[in-house]
């Protein structure tokens, strides 16, 4: 996560997280504070309940995104191929 500067992708990351509530309240703060509360859910530190088995879409399947914007390879090369998945 230390790489991930993206503030709307670390706002719906929140929002999964820690819901829309704490999204929201956090959706204008630095990334730096965004991660901080995300990690702060993650590990049950500073009197956050614990989110326990939360993973990023990313790396979920099927893989998604939490932006429009595409870009990201895998779940691009997953759009061209999810029709073979459905019936």
């Amino acid at each position: 996560m230390d790489a991930l500067s993206d503030r709307e992708v670390l706002t719906a990351m929140l929002d999964e997280v820690a819901g829309p509530t704490v999204a929201s309240a956090n959706a204008k703060e630095k990334v730096k504070a965004q991660k901080a509360v995300i990690r702060d859910y993650l590990s049950g530190s500073n009197g956050r309940l614990k989110v326990e088995q939360w993973l990023p879409r990313w790396m979920r399947f099927p893989v998604s995104t939490y932006t429009e914007r595409g870009g990201f390879r895998t779940a691009d090369q997953w759009a061209t191929v999810r029709g073979l998945f459905e019936r």
